[in-house]
């Protein structure tokens, strides 16, 4: 156990190849838009099935928000999608343990799996609202905290907007 090494990336997190990909989900776990659209496409009806199959056994009524659960990555480059529901940013409560939540969940989750090399999205900085420098300096502070046997976690970012916050926090 120990910190993984934490490395940027500019680009489709559908084009990483990682042991897992993390999914900025919502609570139903059957896909939506963005980054949760894009992996559900990409990876194929693999994933969707067995999204189904977790909300037909112990996720009845969704994914608890700064919860994760893995499963398999269908047509991805990753053995494992790990699905974490973020929080909608609000400007009236503090949420930003939830959003840490979602990371160190996450890293448990790929613990669990096995997995030593996760590629993650900016969770919630979205159409979730959350100011990208926010959000950049949680996960990159979550991520350097963490005890995992993660060896290498990617921060696969969209634009150069959220490659230019993260890469603030990182140094």
């Amino acid at each position: 156990m120990g910190t993984p090494d934490i490395v940027l990336v500019r680009g489709d997190i559908t084009d990483q190849h990682a042991d897992a990909i993390v999914n900025a989900a919502n609570s139903s776990l059957l896909g939506g838009g963005g980054v949760d659209g894009a992996i559900h496409r990409r990876g194929g009806p693999e994933i969707l099935a067995a999204c189904r199959a977790l909300r037909a056994s112990h996720y009845g009524k969704g994914l608890a928000t700064g919860r994760a659960v893995a499963t398999t990555a269908g047509r991805l480059h990753a053995e494992h999608v790990i699905h974490t529901v973020g929080p909608v940013f609000s400007r009236e409560e503090d949420r930003s343990e939830l959003l840490a939540s979602c990371y160190r969940e996450s890293l448990r989750v790929a613990d669990e799996v096995g997995a030593r090399t996760v590629a993650f999205p900016a969770v919630s900085a979205g159409i979730y609202g959350w100011p990208m420098d926010d959000a950049a300096r949680i996960a990159i502070g979550t991520v350097r905290a963490a005890d995992t046997s993660v060896t290498r976690v990617s921060f696969v970012l969209f634009d150069e907007q959220a490659y230019a916050a993260f890469a603030t926090h990182l140094d």
